[in-house]
């Protein structure tokens, strides 16, 4: 088996985009105080138990860029993948893999549907336009 070659470019914005998709996501503008209610700890409580700040950050921009890469990867394998098409590769991928991986898990955790909804729509998001990226910009 081999990997297509990737633009190492690409990724990196991808994983910069996922990362700043997210603080935007989970900020007072989009999800933050929702998220907050529906997790069921205060913000303080929150922040207490979220450790090193900075280091969780460095974490959550290396899961963007794994994220980013992998989803080089599976758009390299296709021939001729437009921005549209992008989009529809991280549409997929999130369907079959996130979105219905998180889904059963949700379902059985108790995990409330709306609180989903937050966490995976951030996914879908992140899938969607890496995939347009990396596919625009091979």
């Amino acid at each position: 088996m081999s990997f297509p070659v990737v633009n190492n470019v690409a990724v990196l914005v991808s994983g910069v985009v996922i990362f700043l998709l997210g603080g935007l996501w989970y900020s007072p503008v989009l999800f933050a105080k929702r998220w907050v209610a529906l997790i069921g700890k205060s913000s303080e409580e929150l922040r207490a138990s979220a450790g090193n700040i900075p280091v969780s950050y460095v974490f959550v921009f290396l899961c963007g860029l794994a994220t980013a890469w992998v989803m080089a990867l599976v758009v390299g394998n296709f021939a001729t993948a437009t921005a549209i098409d992008g989009a529809l590769i991280g549409a997929l991928c999130w369907l079959g893999f996130a979105g219905a991986t998180s889904f059963g898990t949700a379902l059985f955790s108790g995990k409330p549907k709306a609180l989903w909804l937050i966490d995976s729509g951030f996914n879908l998001m992140a899938f969607v336009i890496a995939g347009v990226i990396l596919a625009a910009w091979r």
